[in-house]
């Protein structure tokens, strides 16, 4: 199974690890790694903040902690598109009350905010990061790439014509 969700946050804003799983699903086959496999952890700010103090010397909680396996077989599969077969990207977590915070400063709703933060922890999985304003740039343009792509909203219907009716010549 390429993505595994777990919720582990029992007084956080409710939301289902299904609907997180659809969307790691469709995150991972947008990048051409619909086979590799991708570990969620849906969290409360005590949780991560513990784990930001323990992997990153960071004494505050967080919205979202990607622990990647290899970044570099990640990337290569990403970029040769072959479906990430016997590839394990690693650890996203997910803070929901900081998501639910942040949702709200952003007029939008949780899920929507998951999808950016999940979108955002795979990239780093696979090697991309922030760290110069050249990388921010193509993180950026990619995590949104990402999110519209794994949106669950429909695309607009289009209108049917009117079928006219020609006279036998």
């Amino acid at each position: 199974m390429p993505a595994d969700v777990r919720r582990s946050a029992k007084r956080s804003p409710a939301l289902a690890a299904s609907a997180v799983k659809r969307v790691a699903t469709q995150l991972l086959a947008e990048l051409g790694l619909a086979d590799a496999e991708l570990s969620v952890l849906l969290t409360d700010d005590a949780t991560i903040h513990r784990l930001n103090l323990e992997w990153r010397k960071q004494d505050k909680p967080t919205d979202v902690l990607a622990f990647p396996i290899d970044e570099r077989a990640g990337r290569a599969a990403h970029e040769r598109k072959t479906g990430g077969r016997d590839v394990v990207l690693g650890d996203v977590a997910i803070s929901l009350d900081t998501a639910e915070r942040q949702a709200r400063s952003r007029k939008r709703d949780l899920m929507s905010e998951v999808r950016f933060l999940l979108a955002h922890g795979v990239l780093h999985l696979i090697g991309f990061d922030h760290g110069t304003p050249r990388e921010k740039k193509e993180m950026v343009a990619l995590t949104r790439r990402l999110v519209r792509a794994s949106s669950t909203k429909a695309p607009p219907k289009r209108r049917a014509r009117k079928a006219t009716r020609r006279s036998p010549a």
